[in-house]
Formats: structure tokens, C-alpha cells, sequence
């Protein structure tokens, strides 16, 4: 009889397990987790564009009206001329703002933001 030499393989991985080394994680400052990482997204965020509209009002009208109307009409709209215009970001209401004149040129007062509570909800 011949003796036989068997290799238990499990013996062979809890080898390689000991000889592996744990690893070695340095501390992170508070301040780089709170502040500066914040300022970095925001400075990246600062360069983007972003769809910004002013609603003076709405109305509905036929096809058939839209279809006749010239230069010099004038057009009703459903909001009196002292209440505020919507101002939007992303189809988003943001605020709420008067029309100005600037050197011959329309502008937007902001007279009103809406609360970021109230953005968020309108994302749920």
C-alpha cells in the first residue's frame, strides 16, 4: 500500500486569509465633510444654465381667434395689471415679482420669494 498525501483545501484558504492584511482608512477632517465639499458642488453648480421664465398671465383662446390676430391686438389676459408676475426656474415657481422699466427695456422687481419648503413639496 501506498501512502497518498491529500492537500485539505480548506486549510490552503484560511492560510491566504491569515496572510491578508486589513486595511488602513486615514481620518477625515469635519470640516472637508461639511463646508468644503458643499462649496466645491455649489461652485461647480454656479456655471450651469437653467430656463427662467416670467408669467404675466394666462388666457384661453380659439384656434380660429388665434388665427386671425394682427399687429397692434391686444390680447386680455386673467391677472389685473397691480398683481404680481410669476417668476419660474425649470418650470418650478420661485417667486413672485413687478414689471419695471429700465432704460426703455422691461424688467422683473423681485417683490416675494417662495420658501424652499414649499418648492421642495411641489417636488414630491
Amino acid at each position: 500500500m501506498s501512502d497518498a498525501t491529500f492537500s485539505n483545501p480548506d486549510s490552503k484558504a484560511e492560510n491566504q486569509m491569515k496572510s491578508a492584511a486589513s486595511a488602513d482608512f486615514g481620518e477625515f477632517e469635519e470640516a472637508n465633510q461639511k463646508g468644503g465639499y458643499a462649496i466645491d458642488k455649489l461652485e461647480f453648480l454656479q456655471d450651469l444654465y437653467l430656463n427662467l421664465y416670467i408669467e404675466l398671465g394666462r388666457t384661453k383662446m380659439k384656434i380660429k381667434d388665434i388665427l386671425e390676430l394682427e399687429r397692434g391686438y391686444v390680447i386680455e389676459l386673467d391677472k389685473l395689471a397691480s398683481e404680481p408676475v410669476d417668476i419660474f426656474v425649470n418650470n418650478k415657481k420661485i417667486a413672485e415679482g413687478e414689471v419695471v422699466v429700465i432704460d426703455k427695456h422691461f424688467g422683473i422687481r423681485i417683490t416675494g420669494l417662495i420658501s424652499s419648503e414649499q418648492i421642495l413639496k411641489g417636488l414630491e
